[in-house]
């Protein structure tokens, strides 16, 4: 593939998908979009983000019930749903992540801020992941549009994870996707100081 095909495949037409068709993702594809997916450079690299692959019927079922009417036939829809998570407790990978920083430093921190800090690195991530699985051949949903507390208490009760936003997967139905909004422009958008 050329770098003008990646880009249409990366960026210029990919899509957001709302429906998908029933083919199934191999657990070595997941496993290789996070494999991709963690070398994106983060703050630190504290690499915050954590993953929950929702593929198990009964696990779609408890995402559904944490998911805003409008979004629950997306989940549906999907063979595979990523749970977009972070860990409060990233400090406990410093030393392994970044040696020179003082982990007990962050640890002080208290849960809020670590919470902040950690949320929007897992935003920058699941770019990184979005990029990933385009890259592998999937199309991809991303959504917000869950009761987080419903979704946390389901697959991290007891633990420093918490979610922050869902991405469906899968190979896009192609037939029902609406037409390509609009972006602005680069002279709106951009400044060249």
């Amino acid at each position: 593939m050329d770098l003008a095909d990646l880009k249409k495949q990366l960026f210029a037409e990919a899509r957001t998908h709302r429906s998908f068709s029933d083919k199934e993702i191999d657990d070595s594809t997941l496993r290789e979009i996070y494999e991709l997916a963690k070398f994106g450079p983060t703050a630190n690299n504290y690499c915050p983000m954590r993953l929950t692959f929702i593929k198990s019927p009964e696990a779609k079922q408890k995402l559904i019930n944490a998911a805003n009417d409008f979004n629950r036939p997306n989940i549906i829809s999907s063979p595979v749903t990523i749970i977009i998570a972070y860990d409060i407790h990233y400090y406990q990978y410093i030393p392994l992540l970044a040696p020179h920083r003082d982990a007990s430093k962050i640890e002080a921190l208290t849960e809020m801020e670590r919470d902040k800090f950690a949320r929007e690195l897992s935003w920058l991530q699941a770019g990184y992941v979005l990029i990933a699985a385009r890259l592998l051949g999937l199309d991809c949903g991303p959504m917000n549009g869950f009761n987080n507390t419903i979704a946390d208490e389901a697959f991290y009760s007891g633990t420093g994870w918490r979610s922050n936003m869902l991405i469906n997967l899968g190979y896009g139905d192609y037939e029902n996707i609406r037409p390509r909004a609009s972006r602005i422009d680069f002279s709106n958008a951009c400044q060249i100081i």
